[in-house]
């Protein structure tokens, strides 16, 4: 078994996503006041669940594909899946700063979950394909 490098790699680019997007919400935090909650605020409401979006789903995705990595999938695909959730998890966060029914909401907010999906059924798909017991 060897070590899921590629997986490695994106996982450390969507480590300084995270962290950006922690800082943001500690910023708002900080600026409006708000030790707990979001204190009323949209921005820093939307702030949050930006934040709690990527944790609900980056972990398992790429727990996924490390374990596609390990079990010998190709290096493509292993790049396709965690370069689209990479794209996906950028654009989320654009979507959810932009005015709902604008072109900005939806390529970012509809676009980066529609991504997150389908990276997170692909990778289940896959890791299935390549791990059902025969």
């Amino acid at each position: 078994m060897q070590m899921p490098s590629i997986t490695g790699f994106y996982l450390a680019l969507l480590g300084l996503i995270y962290a950006a997007l922690a800082l943001q919400v500690v910023r708002l935090r900080r600026g409006n006041r708000v030790t707990f909650g979001d204190g009323e605020n949209a921005r820093l409401r939307s702030a949050i669940r930006v934040h709690a979006n990527f944790i609900e789903y980056v972990p398992i995705i790429a727990l996924l594909t490390a374990m596609l990595e390990m079990s010998g999938s190709s290096a493509i695909r292993v790049h396709m899946l965690m370069a689209t959730l990479l794209v996906a998890r950028l654009l989320h966060p654009l979507g959810m700063y932009s005015r709902p029914g604008t072109w900005q909401f939806r390529a970012g907010r509809v676009g980066g979950i529609f991504l997150t999906m389908a990276v997170l059924i692909a990778a289940s798909l896959f890791l299935l394909s390549r791990s059902w017991p025969w």
